[in-house]
């Protein structure tokens, strides 16, 4: 055989440690056997082995900060049921196995069942979508629980001291048993129905077998398709459900949750508004100070004590304003008196030059006038006779003897009195 055939221990353990990374039946096993060679449990880390007394096959096991994954104390020769991946320790070449998760043999089963369950709801982000916010100031509260338990005792209790305001309402349930689910079920559909602010779902602490109702699909599914914000409080403090995934809280009390229902209590309110009142008065008394220290200020300043000086400048630019309008309107009307002058005697100039030639028409017409005037003609020794009745008389048989006349000359009237006809 070629020696270029024969390959190092090291290539030979980093292929198959890859075949085991690509495996997917090594990538998550479900393994039961035997405790064996259980480590210091006072490490963060747990080593131990997982035999099976029957074939006598032993797996070296390992779970890392275990105390976070497990709910029970392990123990030497304790039969379990666990989940985990297959990997290889190159620099030995020894194969182990790294657990996840980890239970007694007797509820193996039913473990099974959650993780398959847990990792369906996780692919369609059940767990991971976003949380309804819990009101801060709730009027009434749901709490869907056992009627004989002390959760309903103990979440009153709490919310009365808290927040007296808000109204408990109870709706009971079943919480253990094969009645539990449909009861739970029925419940959920009033806690919408009916206006809650917010609900507590919960029961005490008891067996996995106890809580297996919280984690029901339908139930899961119920709770996180509610548009009431909701509060799980199932079990103790150590115990998990699907239903805790789901919830917008999750608290290890009823008192806990009581006090999750009721994020801003009595006495919260009472502190904030002392705060509120205290700051308030504060901040009056600062702004108070500042308006006074700006008063003083401002009547302190020279003006306000010789509060002339303010507008003597202005009073000098008025003075100013007003020669200096005097001036311009002397300067104007100066200006129009000699532009009235002017336009005068060019219109006098302009009505002389445009009368000159009626002037001339009017003279040689009274010049005309004068050859046919009555004073012309008395001028040359003519008198004009007018009656008693102030008539011109031109024939004398329009007098009689007595009659009074007037004797109009050139130079002046004379009155005469017709004596009687004169005969040639």
């Amino acid at each position: 055989m070629e020696e270029s055939q024969y390959v190092s221990v090291a290539a030979l353990t980093k292929y198959l440690s890859a075949k085991f990374d690509r495996d997917p039946h090594l990538g998550k096993v479900y393994l039961t056997g035997e405790i064996s060679n259980l480590g210091n449990r006072r490490s963060r880390h747990l080593y131990f082995s997982i035999k099976d007394p029957e074939a006598k096959a032993v797996i070296r096991a390992a779970m890392f900060s275990y105390a976070s994954r497990l709910k029970f104390e392990p123990e030497e020769g304790m039969k379990v049921q666990a989940v985990g991946r297959v990997q290889i320790y190159e620099p030995s070449g020894s194969y182990s196995i790294i657990l996840e998760q980890m239970t007694p043999a007797g509820v193996g089963d039913l473990f099974l069942a959650l993780q398959q369950l847990k990792d369906k709801l996780a692919k369609e982000g059940l767990f991971s979508a976003p949380k309804r916010p819990i009101p801060p100031l709730p009027r009434k509260i749901a709490v869907i629980t056992s009627p004989t338990g002390a959760v309903v005792e103990d979440v009153a209790k709490t919310v009365e001291r808290r927040l007296p305001q808000a109204q408990v309402v109870l709706l009971p349930a079943v919480v253990q048993g094969d009645g539990a689910v449909p009861s739970l079920l029925k419940q959920l559909d009033k806690v919408d129905e009916l206006g809650f602010d917010t609900a507590i779902i919960g029961r005490g602490g008891g067996s996995i077998e106890d809580l297996w109702a919280f984690n029901d699909e339908a139930l899961v599914r119920k709770v996180a398709a509610l548009k009431t914000p909701i509060i799980s409080s199932v079990g103790h403090e150590t115990d998990n459900t699907l239903v805790d995934l789901v919830a917008d809280q999750r608290a290890a009390t009823p008192t806990a949750a009581a006090e999750l229902a009721t994020p801003i209590s009595k006495q919260n309110l009472i502190d904030r508004v002392l705060e509120l009142s205290s700051r308030l008065t504060l901040a009056g008394q600062k702004l108070l100070a500042k308006k006074e220290q700006d008063l003083k200020y401002v009547i302190d300043r020279p003006i306000m004590k010789q509060p002339d000086r303010l507008y003597a400048a202005y009073q000098q630019e008025v003075d100013s304003l007003e020669k200096r309008l005097y001036q311009a309107f002397s300067r104007k009307t100066e200006q129009a008196k000699y532009q009235e002058t002017a336009l005068a005697e060019r219109l006098a100039a302009q009505q002389t030059q445009m009368l000159r030639p009626y002037q001339e028409r009017v003279a040689l017409a009274a010049a005309k006038l004068d050859l046919v005037s009555p004073l012309k003609i008395l001028s040359a020794g003519y008198t004009i006779v007018k009656g008693p009745e102030g008539q011109v008389v031109k024939s004398k048989s329009d007098l009689k003897a007595g009659e009074k006349v007037g004797l109009t000359f050139a130079d002046g009237q004379l009155e005469a009195e017709i004596l009687g006809e004169k005969h040639d």
